[in-house]
């Protein structure tokens, strides 16, 4: 089952070639890595997971196709998609740009949350998208989060988020920022229980998301490069006032300095965290 499709109507995009011309292709038919500039099937970039083959860079991911390559094949049931964002601060054109998000991506927010099962083992997740408002995180997202950990710790069953985001949602304000503490309180309820918690960083999360509950897991595991930090680089080093380093606030640079468990190659997220999962659920601290 593909993914998402290999062409987007009969519109065509003009891609550069290696002999410097220019070609005209069904647009989506193409994709070129925004890393290393190699241009490749969209069918052949999806059988690897949306991953570049040339220089291995990571495409971001829509929530639908993670549950497609994470999860088992048709066990997963989407919870509180009724849920619908309001505008508190009256905030300009702010429920207008969240209904074209919407409509964009078929999320009612910028993640999804439901049950299902990773090789046989009942999992709650809740998967974030970078392609609804950037990720933020507002009063929905908080909330969708916090209750889909509350629907964990009630089935006894560990909590899975993949993480991808800008910070908190700035149109709401303080009650986006609340979200840290909503968040954090329900795992810490999940956490008393035994019960098991992974977070799995992608590119990219920042912010108040990675300030609180992106940082908290049992086991953090991040995608290769992925952009882990709070503020910017460039707010960072007028602060202390130096120079960081090159890979600073990447997936490699964390985890060499003790923030990261582990960093697994998109094609083997699957495969280690269903071992980790097994590891904790057959006998482990769930039955403590």
């Amino acid at each position: 089952m593909a993914i998402r499709d290999l062409f987007s109507g009969n519109r065509k995009k003009k891609i550069m070639i290696q002999d410097g011309q220019e070609k005209a292709f069904p647009e989506g038919l193409m994709t070129k890595c925004s890393e290393c500039r190699h241009i490749q099937l969209t069918k052949e970039l999806e059988k690897h997971y949306n991953v570049c083959v040339k220089c291995g860079h990571h495409f971001k991911m829509k929530a639908q196709e993670r549950v497609a390559i994470f999860l088992d094949e048709g066990s997963f049931v989407s919870i509180d998609d009724h849920l619908q964002t309001s505008n508190p601060l009256n905030f300009p054109a702010y429920v207008e740009k969240v209904s074209a998000d919407q409509e964009k991506t078929g999320l009612n927010e910028a993640v999804l949350t439901g049950i299902g099962t990773l090789e046989g083992v009942e999992i709650v997740v809740a998967i974030m998208d970078s392609h609804f408002r950037m990720g933020s995180m507002g009063s929905v997202v908080g909330e969708k989060i916090t209750r889909a950990v509350e629907k964990a710790t009630e089935m006894r069953v560990p909590f899975i988020i993949f993480t991808a985001s800008g910070g908190a949602r700035m149109q709401e304000g303080v009650l986006s920022l609340m979200q840290m503490a909503k968040t954090s309180v329900a795992l810490k309820r999940h956490s008393d229980q035994g019960l098991l918690f992974i977070s799995i960083l992608t590119h990219p999360t920042t912010g108040g998301v990675s300030a609180s509950f992106a940082s908290v897991g049992d086991i953090n595991i991040a995608e290769p490069q992925a952009l882990i930090g709070f503020a910017g680089r460039r707010v960072i080093e007028e602060t202390v006032r130096e120079k960081l380093p090159s890979d600073f606030q990447t997936a490699e640079f964390l985890l060499a300095h003790g923030q990261l468990d582990a960093i697994f190659h998109r094609k083997d997220m699957r495969k280690q965290v269903a071992m980790l999962v097994k590891m904790h659920t057959k006998g482990g601290v769930q039955h403590v």
